[in-house]
């Protein structure tokens, strides 16, 4: 009988040695965006940035990027706001939701920093102009430094109160053609049918449709942000960011917390 020309292949093919590694396997995604939450860069810390902790995440995005995977991140700013808490109390939500939105670009300045010290050219772009630290976002030079080998931070959300950085995140994975969002959680493994901290017997959901999910009410990002990934066919990885590897594996195509799409 004949051999398949695959199967030809998969026997001739040299197998490593003792001792050697596999090759790594190409990226499943070219381009993703990357949610962080302000609490991702705080660390043990009641409030404020981490800098072991911001490297550290520089360091997981840096080997994701080298590995030719183009990356766009959109960064939160609760542990900034967090701290403002008592003061923006009783204020008016236009005006505390722009105080949030000058956090993420503290945020994004400090993972600039941390990601340049580790050799990979970085852009900040913000919603709103403050045009001495970052440039504003357009669409279009977003997606050429994307193209050009660049890392794109987003800044200041929406530019918009009453928006949250996950519809930012939403928003700006669909305006860029990512192939998937990243939504990075701390010290959660994925979706759960309830709240963990609440139901230590909460089930984790290794995979659901964005329709289940909204009927289910269940906590994977804001309701508005949902429905922008599920009309775009928008895939979402909710994953645990307390794994330094989970970003790699991730972009190996291997399974990682819980997976959503339509």
């Amino acid at each position: 009988m004949g051999v398949s020309a695959e199967h030809e292949a998969a026997t001739t093919a040299p197998t490593p040695q003792a001792g050697e590694q596999s090759p790594t396997p190409p990226p499943t995604f070219r381009r993703i965006l990357l949610k962080l939450s302000g609490e991702a860069l705080m660390g043990e810390l009641d409030y404020g940035t981490d800098p072991d902790r911001v490297q550290a995440i520089a360091a997981e995005v840096a080997a994701v990027h080298n590995r030719g995977v183009e990356v766009a991140i959109v960064v939160g700013g609760g542990n900034i706001y967090r701290g403002l808490a008592e003061a923006a109390r009783g204020m008016d939500r236009a005006t505390g939701d722009y105080m949030g939105m000058l956090a993420t670009v503290l945020n994004a300045l400090a993972l600039q920093d941390a990601l340049e010290k580790a050799g990979i050219a970085t852009r900040v772009q913000s919603a709103i102009t403050i045009s001495e630290v970052a440039e504003p976002y357009i669409r279009r030079r977003a997606m050429r430094h994307l193209e050009k080998r660049r890392i794109v931070i987003f800044a200041a959300g929406t530019g918009n109160p009453f928006f949250t950085t996950d519809t930012a995140a939403a928003l700006r994975a669909a305006e860029l053609h990512a192939d998937v969002v990243l939504m990075a959680k701390n010290g959660v493994e994925g979706v759960y049918s309830e709240d963990p901290a609440i139901n230590p017997d909460a089930e984790f959901i290794p995979e659901i449709t964005h329709k289940d999910a909204l009927t289910r009410g269940l906590a994977v990002m804001d309701s508005t942000a949902f429905a922008l990934c599920m009309d775009n066919n928008l895939p979402i990885v909710v994953f645990n960011m307390a794994d330094a590897r989970n970003i790699d594996k991730i972009v190996s195509g291997a399974r990682v917390g819980t997976l959503v799409k339509t």
